[in-house]
């Protein structure tokens, strides 16, 4: 796996034992100075009693005062602290879904960059070569004198092919145990070769096995329908001799397993009267390297490629098949919309408390149901759309979300609510114009706030507020 499918640096992830501990430190010390502060309160008020208690009217009207404001605070402090609890949690359990979304987004496009961009069969274009006695000069110092010195040296140069004619096909293992697929290539090219020099007539057809082969099968050269054999092991230099003006044809043929590309390399040659046919037994298969094919047949599960080179041009990429893989599409916004996950938590809450009466209950419930959706969300992008997958999910949690209402117009606040504060948001986090579809939330919760508080014209009934308050001292 590439070095590079990691998680996010410095997230929090539940799934590591020292953050998981660290974490619990943190949150027992936090817990310990909130009961402190609590307590704190309640004795300084039973001091300022104490000290109030010959002065009966006076301590009677302090006590009731603080002793109401302090029943409110504890109160408000049992919802705030049922909140925290909620939250924390959430947020530890987003950064980790979040973590561990982006290591898989990352380990997919690296197995996919694998796949496009690392081994492969890659056939090498066949040389002509001869050598021929060039003459040099050099000087050198002989008895204190420089003398020049005339001689001759060996040196190597190929022959343009007349002709290439090559069809391979390729089958695909996609069942490998740490291979993303392997290619079976079957191979065979007839190569024209005209002799158009005028003294040489000895050279060496070198017709290299493809590179990066894990296994190499039925290697075969043959010349005018006769095998030629290999002299010395790992040498793929077959000498002939050839007249001038004379042609003769040869032919390669293997079976080779790697991959899982194969591609073909001109090697700097100059293609001429050149043919090549691939046909891949397998979808989805797409021509390598952006030379495009001349044709492309598509028949059921294979795919044939022709390139066609008539007159003489040169190829500088190597050209070919690859298994073609669909583009990954939507990287990043589901770790960014875990992120914010916990304030789009925060913002619905607060919508539902300011919309309906809610009891302790309900906001558990409320926050265990927005969580598991998430959860839900989180895999299940995996597999479809994440618009898709919000649009099924965000059916299901509205529905949920009726049963807040003990009434009518109750169940339809805690709808608006819902749709304002958390369907909305997370949905404008999934498409690429965020910015306009959380503007529209924000816009939708402040003017169902304003119609519901100011204008009252969705004020919960004195008879829908009674059903609300029976239902939450029933839960």
């Amino acid at each position: 796996m590439s070095s590079s499918a990691q998680g996010i640096p410095g997230l929090p992830d539940l799934t590591h034992p020292i953050e998981l501990v660290q974490f619990g430190t943190q949150a027992l010390k936090a817990s310990l100075l909130l009961v402190f502060l609590i307590v704190a309160l309640g004795i300084a008020i039973a001091l300022i009693s104490f000290s109030l208690r010959r002065s009966q009217p006076e301590q009677l009207i302090f006590i009731g005062e603080w002793a109401i404001r302090y029943s409110q605070l504890l109160q408000g402090l049992q919802h705030l602290t049922l909140i925290l609890v909620l939250l924390v949690p959430g947020f530890f359990l987003c950064s980790t879904l979040s973590n561990r979304y982006h290591y898989w987004e990352q380990a997919r496009v690296a197995q996919v960059a694998e796949s496009v961009a690392g081994e492969k069969l890659e056939q090498f274009a066949p040389q002509i070569r001869y050598s021929i006695q060039e003459p040099y000069s050099y000087n050198t110092q002989v008895n204190g004198k420089i003398v020049k010195v005339n001689e001759t040296r060996q040196i190597n140069r190929f022959l343009t092919l007349a002709g290439s004619q090559i069809q391979v096909k390729l089958d695909q293992s996609v069942d490998v145990p740490g291979r993303s697929s392997i290619y079976q290539a079957n191979y065979t090219a007839d190569y024209k070769v005209i002799n158009q020099l005028k003294d040489i007539n000895n050279f060496f057809f070198e017709a290299l096995p493809p590179n990066g082969y894990t296994l190499l099968a039925s290697y075969k050269v043959e010349r005018d329908g006769t095998r030629l054999q290999q002299t010395n092991p790992g040498d793929y230099g077959f000498p002939f001799q050839l007249q001038p003006g004379e042609e003769t044809t040869f032919r390669v043929t293997y079976q080779a397993q790697g991959g899982p590309r194969w591609v073909y390399s001109a090697a700097g040659q100059l293609l001429s009267n050149f043919s090549l046919t691939a046909i891949a037994n397998f979808a989805p298969a797409d021509f390598a390297s952006g030379v495009v094919p001349n044709e492309i047949k598509v028949n059921g599960g294979s795919t044939q490629f022709t390139w066609k080179f008539d007159d003489n041009v040169s190829v500088k990429n190597p050209f070919g098949v690859f298994t073609n893989t669909e583009p990954i599409r939507y990287t990043g916004i589901i770790p960014r919309l875990l992120l914010l996950a916990p304030a789009i938590f925060l913002w619905w809450i607060l919508l539902l408390y300011l919309s309906l009466p809610m009891s302790f209950k309900n906001i558990a419930i409320a926050a265990s149901i927005f969580f598991a959706c998430l959860l839900t969300l989180t895999y299940l992008t995996r597999l479809i759309n994440p618009q898709l997958a919000w649009t099924l999910i965000s059916i299901i949690l509205l529905i949920l979300t009726w049963g807040l209402g003990a009434s009518r117009r109750a169940s339809l606040a805690a709808i608006v609510a819902t749709i304002a504060g958390a369907v909305l948001p997370i949905f404008g986090l999934l498409v690429p114009f965020s910015g306009l579809t959380l503007s529209l939330a924000g816009l939708l919760s402040a003017v169902w706030l304003a119609v519901r508080h100011w204008y009252g014209w969705y004020s919960l009934h004195p008879e829908d507020q009674r059903l609300q308050v029976q239902k939450n001292a029933k839960d």
